[in-house]
């Protein structure tokens, strides 16, 4: 996030746009509601019928991967009726002109056509966002998992850049990370491009200080991304593989597939806290402990450090990950793992990361710091941008688009559109959440949401078993009939191992992120 979750709620205006933030992220869910109660306007983009809804001023029901035309018809919208904050973009961006060029492709005419959104809500909405500063805009996965992912999150920093809402308080643009530490994974270098702090590994400078301090020779190539490997391990191009804490098995798009895939491997560790789907593959299972079970640090989504302290020692063999880590590079024969406790791991981490230099445990202990935090006297950085643009010129960039539709659309013989999402009870796929008894109460089994007009045409009622049918597979679950899916969308989530939603979403990849587009693909519907 650019900026902090306590500012949302007093922002003017606020725009939700591929989150469901009330059941993925209910603390955030609450400031936004907060925010309306203290007087904001909310604006909500998304298909589907959610709880953020009912509090909206505008909800824009646009169709399923078509966010870059509906965001940029309202950046059309701003431009020509002179919404936009010139003085921000004079003294702050670049670019502009090319990005206007780039606005002629979306009359709201073609919008309306794309989107299914009638043009007067588009430009209600455009209005509405230019004319209620601080704006603070929010989204989530309903706009990374798309095969042009990167084009919509850059829709998203347009309309920012184009109403002045980055660099002040309650502004900004902010991504709702899914789980409490995949900021912290990210930062640490759990990417196959970057080292901790987002130093790219193709610099030169960046590898000579890595090696200097590590004391060996480091590759100028960045990695694979997850979709990535298990491609390269379905062609045999990758022979073993060390799984941490992830389930691919379930959580991969085209499941079967990435099953496959791991079954191609000549051996595999899968290290986790439970016997996971995918652990039930692996060669050589290590356990490791829980949060409650180890000493670190998790980094939240807004940029947070902060303490965990270990409340009970860890059950059986379980071990700590980093603990787990250390001995297995000393038995390879490694140097620089004789590491004693995540506090001298930290203390590596700040001298080499500049964001992280001022971060230390002596320091969290007083509560957690926001990097970026280059020095022990550096205060943290709730707000990113104030001054500069991390660009070579120091400016935002606007960036010209062009709506592509969805790898894989509807057609007469898969008919539907199915999206994916999470339920308020349950995280992925219910390693943790799935054992505890007072949840399953509330959701056990995966249902399918079909619009009441699609399921009369195929004659399912509410509670019949159905199948879902994609070119890649078929899962059976129970069908639950609402309206909350609009006419042609259906929507499941993919939590529970016995209907293993995966099996059937599409393994289209986002070309610069490689993100598999998980919120749309095609699909046919049978009652069972």
């Amino acid at each position: 996030m650019t900026n902090t979750i306590g500012e949302i709620e007093n922002a003017a205006c606020i725009l939700s746009v591929g989150s469901n933030t009330t059941v993925t992220h209910p603390i955030v869910g609450l400031r936004v509601k907060k925010a309306a109660k203290n007087g904001a306007k909310v604006i909500v983009a998304n298909p589907r019928r959610i709880d953020l809804c009912r509090i909206a001023d505008i909800w824009l029901r646009q169709r399923p991967g078509t966010d870059v035309a509906l965001l940029m018809g309202m950046a059309r919208v701003m431009v020509d009726e002179g919404l936009a904050d010139s003085a921000f973009i004079e003294e702050r961006c670049e670019n502009l002109d090319a990005f206007k060029d780039s606005l002629k492709n979306f009359d709201l005419e073609t919008v309306e056509n794309i989107t299914g959104v009638p043009r007067n809500k588009v430009a209600e909405a455009a209005r509405m966002l230019a004319g209620n500063s601080p704006a603070s805009i929010l989204y989530c996965m309903g706009i990374t998992q798309h095969s042009h992912g990167t084009n919509n999150v850059m829709a998203l920093a347009n309309l920012a850049m184009l109403t002045g809402n980055v660099g002040k308080p309650s502004s900004g643009v902010n991504p709702l990370r899914g789980q409490n530490n995949v900021q912290g994974a990210c930062d640490m270098g759990a990417l196959p491009n970057v080292y901790p702090g987002y130093q790219k590994v193709d610099s030169p400078e960046v590898r000579e200080k890595f090696e200097a301090a590590w004391g060996c020779n480091l590759s100028a190539t960045p990695g694979l991304t997850l979709t990535e490997i298990l491609q390269a391990a379905h062609d045999k191009r990758i022979k073993a593989l060390y799984v941490v804490g992830e389930n691919p098995v379930l959580t991969e798009s085209d499941a079967s597939h990435a099953k496959e895939a791991l079954e191609a491997l000549e051996f595999l560790v899968v290290q986790d806290i439970f016997l996971t789907e995918t652990a039930l593959l692996a060669d050589v299972v290590l356990p490791a402990a829980s949060f409650a079970e180890k000493d670190g640090t998790f980094v939240n989504t807004e940029r947070r450090v902060q303490l965990v302290r270990k409340a009970i020692e860890p059950r059986g063999d379980a071990r700590p990950d980093w603990w787990i880590t250390c001995q297995i590079a000393r038995r390879l024969g490694g140097k620089g793992f004789d590491f004693d406790s995540p506090k001298e791991i930290m203390i590596e981490i700040s001298s080499l990361t500049p964001s992280y230099g001022g971060i230390t445990y002596d320091r969290l202990e007083a509560g957690g710091v926001q990097w970026p935090c280059p020095s022990q006297d550096h205060p943290g950085t709730p707000v990113l941008h104030t001054e500069r643009f991390s660009t070579p010129s120091g400016k935002g960039r606007f960036m010209p688009l062009e709506y592509k539709p969805s790898a894989e659309c509807p057609d007469e013989a898969y008919p539907l559109i199915l999206t994916t999402g999470r339920s308020l009870y349950h995280y992925h796929t219910r390693t943790m959440t799935g054992r505890v008894a007072g949840l399953n109460v509330f959701r056990d089994r995966e249902l399918v949401e079909i619009n009441p007009k699609d399921a009369a045409a195929l004659g399912i009622a509410d509670g019949d078993a159905v199948t879902v049918k994609s070119r890649r597979g078929a899962v059976k679950a129970e069908a639950k009939v609402t309206d909350d899916s609009p006419p042609g969308v259906t929507f499941m989530t993919f939590h529970f191992a016995d209907s293993p939603t995966n099996v059937v979403t599409s393994p289209a990849l986002d070309p610069v992120a490689k993100t598999p587009e998980l919120k749309v693909c095609a699909v046919r519907v049978e009652k069972a």
